[in-house]
């Protein structure tokens, strides 16, 4: 069992420090699914990146915006689900979010097949 209001303020403290203003921890795995704590300082930035089939983001503490196709600005208590396309992650305050994730499956949402 992870304490998400303890590890929110251990990552933070850690952003707060870090050069670039991030931390983040992979605290669950199960499967397929996959959970990580990420923490920004404000003004700090996930450049763009892939999104896997399957993400959720469940801000914790503060404010971020996700920017790619569509925009949309994720505060603190929000759940709201990932884009599938391209996207970046801003954080607009000191910001604490868990990022959930589901590997191993295709884009219409059944398993992804062996290439």
């Amino acid at each position: 069992m992870a304490d998400l209001l303890d590890l929110a303020r251990i990552h933070l403290d850690a952003a707060l420090a870090d050069e670039h203003g991030r931390s983040a921890e992979l605290i669950l795995r199960d499967g397929p699914m996959r959970q990580s704590i990420i923490a920004l300082r404000s003004g700090a930035e996930l450049s763009e990146h892939n999104s896997p089939a399957a993400a959720s983001v469940q801000v914790l503490q503060g404010r971020v915006r996700v920017t790619g196709q569509d925009v949309t600005e994720v505060g603190a208590g929000r759940l709201d689900v990932l884009t599938h396309h391209r996207h970046a992650v801003l954080a607009l305050e000191d910001s604490v979010f868990l990022l959930t994730t589901v590997t191993g499956i295709d884009s219409t949402g059944g398993p992804e097949r062996a290439r």
